[in-house]
């Protein structure tokens, strides 16, 4: 068996986005990463008709490393992460999942399916409301370069793909959520304190159902962690690992 330090971390970036969201938390990782575009993003193929979580999943699960990994998801990427960690129990050492919805209420689904309309009806105008609300000017942090950075990445998503990834996002953590019990791996929820779609009671909820998580709430933190807090994720994430080699036979 391999030792932890060799066992590679596999990164699945968040909706509209691509694997370079994570060069920051790549950076500053002491174990080997890899991290992958999803379908329909960054250097894959355009999605062409509608798709779920499960063939995502597949998707992904068939270009990971072999063998075991430890598995982190941001946002979009940790309900197909979640998916691996279902259909690949053996495969998962450890899961984190960052800015990660789940369970959605009644109003927090309407609320997200607003979104996807808005997406469908005006793609770009969509994208600004969504750095808005990814790196706003009002918390009294200038965020100007990381939406300088993160915008061409947006605006470069083809509308219909785009479309039905978000649909996904839109629906899949409702699939999900009574299946979340099943996962085996030692579990880590992350999101920020202020992130108004992927909230603190949705990390509690992830550990209301998987049984070996522990929640963390980065104080002041919005959506985009990857990017705004590296440091406090990887420390995190690190620690997940260390943990995970210590009570390995």
């Amino acid at each position: 068996m391999r030792d932890d330090n060799d066992v590679p971390v596999v990164l699945l970036h968040g909706v509209g986005l691509d694997r370079n969201v994570w060069q920051r938390v790549e950076r500053l990782l002491r174990s080997p990463s890899l991290a992958l575009d999803l379908p329909g993003h960054g250097t894959r193929p355009p999605l062409q008709e509608p798709t779920s979580v499960t063939e995502m999943a597949a998707d992904v699960a068939a270009r990971m490393p072999p063998g075991p990994v430890h598995l982190v998801g941001f946002s979009l990427g940790s309900l197909i992460a979640q998916q691996i960690a279902l259909d690949h129990l053996e495969r998962v050492r450890t899961l984190t999942c960052v800015s990660s919805v789940c369970a959605r209420t009644e109003d927090e689904s309407a609320a997200v399916a607003t979104r996807l309309q808005n997406a469908r009806r005006d793609l770009p105008a969509s994208m600004e409301t969504a750095l808005q609300r990814w790196f706003p000017d009002e918390d009294g942090t200038d965020w100007q370069a990381q939406r300088e950075e993160t915008r061409p990445v947006l605006m470069a998503n083809n509308p219909v793909s785009y479309a039905h990834a978000y649909a996904v996002f839109a629906t899949a953590d409702r699939e999900l959520a009574d299946r979340l019990p099943a996962i085996a791996a030692p579990t880590l929820a992350v999101t920020g304190e202020s992130d108004p779609g992927s909230t603190p009671e949705m990390s509690h909820r992830i550990a209301a159902r998987i049984p070996d998580t522990e929640v963390v709430i980065v104080p002041g933190a919005r959506h985009m962690l990857p990017v705004t807090h590296p440091e406090v994720l990887v420390g995190h994430l690190d620690h997940l690992i260390h943990q995970s080699e210590r009570n390995q036979p």
